[in-house]
């Protein structure tokens, strides 16, 4: 094979057609709905949530949040706080002393990293924040907050969607794993290639409602190990990529009733 030839999973992926798109979504309407949820405005509160959020369940990440910000006054007060005192208030989210760590260093950076070309200079009260990203294409918000320590696409993917409302997708481990069975993406892929292939895919407006609702199934019945394929509504359109064929293919039905 020459250096110019694609891999094989490459030639033999092609991205999803948008009818397809669309027949996913509208399967997974059927099942979970349409999540609504207005942006809330808070994008620096986002970021750090999603920090915390990191290897653990939403319910330890939202208690280490709620004790972040009882514990101190404002996100100036969390920056310059010793990172052991961060540490203690986070701990119910696991992996403190990483994320403690994690916490400051994006903190300090936002104060001192430049702006995009076009956005307004950062002033005594507002060189910790991030509100100026809602002025900014999505593009530059992108580049700016993964210029930030430890900060990749999914994380700032979030700050803009939830926070912001802007025209970006999440794509976490139930994500990338439901939407690469489905053949939502190609095969391997770098989560920066998934996060552009989901972006492509996704028709605007509707990219909360697809991550909310594939991670959803993700979390209920594409699981990691044992997908429950046989009594997955899905089954009908999925080409079940990456699934072992010595798992079972209970409720045939399920199937032709899809």
């Amino acid at each position: 094979m020459s250096a110019s030839t694609p891999p094989r999973d490459r030639k033999a992926w092609r991205r999803p057609e948008r009818r397809r798109v669309r027949r996913l979504r509208d399967r997974l309407r059927q099942i979970y709905g349409v999540p609504r949820a207005q942006p809330h405005g808070h994008p620096i509160a986002e970021l750090i949530l999603t920090v915390l959020s990191q290897s653990t369940n939403d319910r330890n990440r939202d208690v280490a949040y709620l004790a972040l910000r009882e514990r101190f006054p404002d996100w100036e007060a969390v920056r310059d706080a010793p990172v052991w005192a961060i540490e203690e208030a986070i701990r119910p989210g696991g992996i403190s002393r990483v994320k403690s760590a994690r916490i400051k260093e994006i903190l300090r950076a936002i104060g001192e990293r430049p702006r995009p070309e076009g956005a307004p200079p950062p002033t005594g009260e507002d060189a910790l924040s991030l509100d100026w990203l809602a002025d900014q294409p999505v593009e530059a918000g992108q580049r700016y907050l993964v210029s930030l320590p430890g900060v990749g696409r999914k994380t700032a993917a979030c700050v803009l969607l939830f926070a912001l409302g802007k025209r970006d997708v999440p794509v976490d481990t139930h994500v990338s794993r439901v939407g690469t069975r489905l053949g939502l993406f190609r095969p391997g892929a770098p989560f920066e290639e998934l996060h552009d292939t989901m972006l492509q895919i996704t028709p605007p407006g509707e990219e909360l409602e697809l991550h909310l609702n594939l991670l959803r199934h993700g979390r209920r019945t594409c699981h990691a190990r044992q997908p429950a394929c046989g009594q997955c509504p899905l089954l009908s359109l999925c080409p079940r990529v990456g699934v072992s064929e010595a798992l079972p293919r209970r409720g045939r039905a399920a199937r032709g009733a899809a």
